[in-house]
C-alpha cells in the first residue's frame, strides 16, 4: 500500500509546481502526518523532491522533473479513457485511471480528462434488450464530445421525419443495448437514441457545457423519469403454475409475485407503462392467465379477443 502511495504522490507533483502537505493528504485520502512521511521518503529516495518553508512554500519537483509512465499514443489514451471513465464502478480503476492522467504529457493530459468525462455504460435493463442495435455515426458523435465541438444533428424521432438541428455534445451512453446521445438544445439537455440519428456534420463551434454539469447526475436523473413512466401502472393477475416461468423471462423485475390460491395458481402484479400495455403483453399466455383488476385491462383483452376472434375466426372454427 505505502509503494502504491508512493506513486501516485509523485505522479501528483508532477501536476502542480508545487503542493502542500494538506493538499497531498487531500488528494490521497491519507492524515498530514502520513503524507509528510511519503514526501520524505520520496527525498530520501533519491526522487528530486524538496520542501521550501515559509510563506508560499510547499513541495516540489526539482526542475519540473517528470516519470513519463506510459508510452501510449493520444489515440490510444482517448480510447482507453472513453471506454473505462465514469462508467467504472470499480475503485481500483478509478484510482489507476487518476494515476494515469497526471503521468500523461501535459499536452495529452486534457484530451483523456475529456474522454474519461465523455462515456458511460448504464447497465440496467429496461427491455432486456440483447442486440446492440447499430450506430453508425458513433464515432463521429464520439470525436465531437471529446474535441467539445457542436453539430448538426439529422434525427428522427419516433413517428417523425428527420429534422436537423445544432446541438452541443456533451457526452455518450450506452443502455440495454442502445448508445445515446446527451446534448444542450435550445430547449435544454436532451437526449438522442443513436440509431435515429441520420447525420452528423461538426460546425467547428465550441460546445458551450452548462455549468456544473456531470454526465453521470444527468443520465440518472433522465433514466429515473423515463422508469417513472415504464412503472407507473400495475396489473393484478393471477397464473397456471406453467406459466410463472414464462412470466419472469418475460417481465423481470416488472414482476411481482404475490400468494398462491387454493387451485395451485398464483396472485401476480405486473408493472408498466399504462394497464392496457400490461394487458396486451399479458395477452400472449391465453387462457393461462387471467386479469383481476384494473377494469381497464380486462377491456382492453376483451377488445382484443374480439379483434383475433374476427381476423382468425371464432375458437374450435380450425
Amino acid at each position: 500500500m505505502r509503494a502504491d502511495r508512493l506513486v501516485a504522490t509523485l505522479l501528483f507533483l508532477q501536476t502542480r509546481t508545487r503542493v502542500t502537505v494538506a493538499e497531498v493528504a487531500a488528494e490521497l485520502e491519507v492524515s498530514p502526518r502520513t503524507a509528510r512521511r511519503d514526501l520524505e521518503a520520496l527525498s530520501t529516495a533519491g526522487i528530486p523532491v524538496y520542501s521550501q518553508r515559509g510563506r508560499g512554500g510547499g513541495w516540489s519537483l526539482v526542475g519540473g522533473a517528470r516519470t513519463d509512465l506510459t508510452g501510449l499514443t493520444a489515440e490510444e489514451i482517448r480510447a482507453l479513457f472513453l471506454l473505462a471513465g465514469p462508467s467504472s464502478t470499480t475503485p481500483e480503476l478509478r484510482t489507476a485511471l487518476r494515476k494515469l492522467v497526471r503521468a500523461l504529457p501535459a499536452p495529452l493530459r486534457s484530451g483523456a480528462e475529456a474522454a474519461s468525462r465523455a462515456g458511460l455504460v448504464d447497465g440496467t435493463d429496461w427491455s432486456r434488450a440483447d442486440v446492440t442495435a447499430t450506430a453508425p455515426h458513433l464515432d463521429a458523435l464520439r470525436r465531437a464530445v471529446v474535441d467539445g465541438i457542436q453539430v448538426r444533428l439529422g434525427y428522427a424521432g419516433p413517428g417523425k421525419p428527420v429534422g436537423v438541428r445544432t446541438v452541443h455534445p456533451l457526452g455518450l451512453v450506452a443502455k440495454a443495448g442502445h448508445d445515446y446521445l446527451v446534448a444542450e438544445t435550445e430547449r435544454g439537455l436532451r437526449t438522442f437514441r443513436l440509431n435515429r440519428v441520420a447525420s452528423v456534420e461538426a460546425t467547428g463551434e465550441p460546445v458551450v457545457r452548462p455549468d456544473g454539469f456531470d454526465l453521470a447526475t444527468v443520465w440518472r436523473s433522465f433514466a429515473a423519469r423515463l422508469e417513472e413512466r415504464l412503472y407507473a401502472a400495475s396489473v393484478r393477475a393471477r397464473a397456471e403454475p406453467g406459466a410463472m416461468a414464462i412470466l419472469e423471462r418475460l417481465f423481470d423485475g416488472r414482476l411481482h409475485v404475490g400468494p398462491m390460491f387454493p387451485d395451485g395458481w398464483t396472485e401476480i402484479r405486473v408493472d408498466g407503462p399504462t394497464p392496457e400495455v400490461v394487458a396486451t403483453q399479458l395477452a400472449g399466455l391465453g387462457a393461462r392467465i387471467e386479469v383481476l383488476d384494473p377494469p381497464e385491462a380486462r377491456e382492453r383483452l376483451a377488445r382484443l379477443a374480439v379483434e383475433l376472434a374476427g381476423v382468425y375466426g371464432p375458437p374450435g372454427s380450425f
